[in-house]
């Protein structure tokens, strides 16, 4: 059996009309990895526009962009060289289409910058250095393309390595490599050129083939985003993508956000053949868990000890490509892996011209094409990680209205912010929000009942809490179900005891609210298991189904009454 070939994704960037498009068509060409009749078809169009062939037309992917004479999509080609097998992702270089490059190179291991030897370094050039050391692609080669345009000199060539080495330098991206060739003659592409006898390096084709591939994804912990979640017969399938990492059945694992632990009981399969005891990175499976939680699309499926970062406020850095500008404290949506959630831009740290690698520190937005660094906040904590350990768990988009406007990757986390006016209980590596504290009271006057949000205090293992209110009065031994975080906390002896998952608790016949201070209809250890199998299947999109459930296990006047007031003044 021959022996497969490793993969390498290359990302090719550079300034307009620096020849980048001829350097990749010419290496498509050289390599015969063009597809049958791909040649004629662009000989036929150039032909119906009157213009000469071109290389470049051979990588575009509308019939449309090559009659308009540029590129305006993100394509990925692949094609294969003795030693392995490469996926080119053509990103273009025209500035209002970086938002295409940006979810191309996002995707790379390495990268080639390509630059117009007689224009020499532009300011688009520049901004694509940054974007490279943005996304933390370090295996960088430079091009230096049309040295056909400049007699082949030696001393043009070297002029441009100074200047790009200097800006480069600055960002912490040190190339590799930097090559002199002719995209459209095919000097020094997979052949070494004769018209450049000076240049003692290997063409672009065999230097590619110097660049070792990254370690491999499935050696890095276990990334398992949730896509979605099933119910077919009695199972619960959970469905998504392994990202990074291996999955095999017996495997003990932790749901985050939320710190749910559990052990995988079944990887499924469509017929016997397709059976297996284990899946790898790169794959889209669906497993069956030993406990019935509410999993939901977005959360994440990791191993106990190599959990992501959980916070609601992460530091990143962001281009932004929206039609209005970013402000601070507006609300966003935020798109990381298959997580979903609204956000804000809490803190503007600084917005740097990439071009200059100057940076403004003191601005309240962020307009079309800026690079920032910024503090996300979102609603609720989510789970990520730093983009250089997992490009995709580190890597996001940003929706304003229905467009995509920014992109960007983690550079680090940030302190969880406590929510306003919710009490919030920290320990076992686990949180909790809940709303015991609140106050009703009805006004005998305008006949309306209204809730004021009780304190906003932090609570951790053997902190006392308030057991009594003017509408509320708890025992001084009970367990608060936290059904939205999975979180059971033990009250004892009017303090905090424990925090442990829904999937660890055990019923000791104490009292039971939930994460509202309202009582629990559960008298035994069935009773919690039958409540926790009906909060696994509820619709939480389902008002009416929400309601039947809440009738169904909870009541209100056990723990807590309405205070009546008298034109109460809120």
């Amino acid at each position: 059996m021959a022996q497969e070939k490793d993969g390498l994704k290359i990302v090719v960037v550079g300034h307009v009309d620096h020849g980048k498009s001829t350097v990749i068509g010419r290496l498509l060409y050289d390599t015969n990895s063009l597809p049958e009749g791909a040649v004629d078809k662009v000989k036929r169009i150039a032909k119906e526009t009157g213009k000469p062939f071109e290389y470049a037309y051979l990588l575009d992917a509308f019939e449309e962009e090559q009659k308009q004479g540029i590129t305006i999509d993100t394509t990925q080609i692949q094609f294969f060289t003795k030693q392995r097998e490469y996926v080119i992702i053509d990103a273009p270089g025209h500035k209002e289409f970086l938002k295409n490059m940006i979810s191309g190179a996002a995707n790379a291991e390495a990268a080639l910058l390509v630059i117009d030897a007689k224009q020499g370094v532009q300011e688009q050039s520049k901004r694509h250095g940054y974007m490279l050391s943005l996304l933390g692609i370090k295996k960088v080669y430079v091009v230096i393309n049309k040295m056909d345009l400049v007699d082949y000199s030696e001393s043009v060539f070297h002029s441009v390595v100074a200047e790009m080495k200097e800006f480069l330098s600055g960002l912490g991206v040190y190339p590799l490599k930097y090559i002199p060739v002719s995209g459209f003659l095919g000097e020094n592409i997979s052949q070494q050129s004769d018209k450049m006898p000076w240049f003692k390096g290997e063409p672009i084709l065999a230097a590619i083939d110097l660049l070792e591939p990254a370690a491999g994804i499935g050696n890095k912990p276990l990334r398992f985003p949730i896509q979605d979640v099933y119910k077919f017969d009695d199972r619960r399938i959970i469905a998504g993508r392994i990202e990074a990492g291996t999955l095999s059945v017996g495997d003990e694992i932790i749901i985050c956000p939320g710190g749910k632990k559990t052990t995988v009981q079944s990887i499924e399969h469509w017929s016997e053949r397709d059976k297996k005891q284990t899946v790898s990175a790169g794959e889209s499976t669906g497993i069956t868990v030993q406990d019935e939680f509410f999993n939901k699309r977005g959360e994440i499926i990791t191993r106990v000890g190599s959990e992501p970062l959980i916070s609601n406020r992460f530091r990143a850095s962001i281009f932004w490509m929206g039609k209005t500008d970013l402000v601070l404290h507006k609300k966003y949506k935020l798109k990381l892996a298959t997580q979903e959630v609204e956000c804000e831009v809490e803190q503007i740290v600084r917005v740097i011209d990439a071009t200059q690698l100057h940076a403004a520190e003191v601005v309240d937005k962020i307009v079309l094409n800026d690079v920032a660094e910024v503090v996300f906040k979102t609603k609720e904590p989510i789970a990520f990680d730093v983009f250089q350990q997992n490009h995709v768990t580190g890597r996001f988009v940003v929706v304003d209205g229905y467009d995509v406007a920014g992109g960007g990757i983690v550079i680090a986390g940030e302190q969880i912010a406590i929510a306003e006016n919710t009490p919030t209980f920290f320990g076992n590596e686990l949180t909790a929000h809940g709303d015991i504290f609140d106050e009703f009271y009805y006004d005998v006057d305008s006949l309306e009942v209204t809730k004021i949000a009780g304190h906003s205090n932090v609570y951790t293992i053997g902190d006392p809490i308030k057991t009594q209110g003017e509408s509320f009065d708890y025992p001084e031994h009970f367990d608060i179900l936290v059904f939205r975080d999975q979180v059971v906390i033990k009250i004892r002896s009017g303090k905090v005891a424990a925090l442990i998952p829904f999937s660890e608790y055990e019923y000791e016949a104490y009292p039971l609210v939930n994460g509202r201070g309202f009582g629990i209809k559960a008298n035994s250890t069935l009773d919690v298991q039958d409540i926790f199998k009906d909060y696994a299947a509820i619709d939480y999109n389902n008002p009416q189904v929400n309601a039947k459930f809440s009738n169904k296990w909870f009541f209100f006047n056990k723990y807590r009454k309405l205070t009546f007031y008298f034109d109460y003044i809120i």
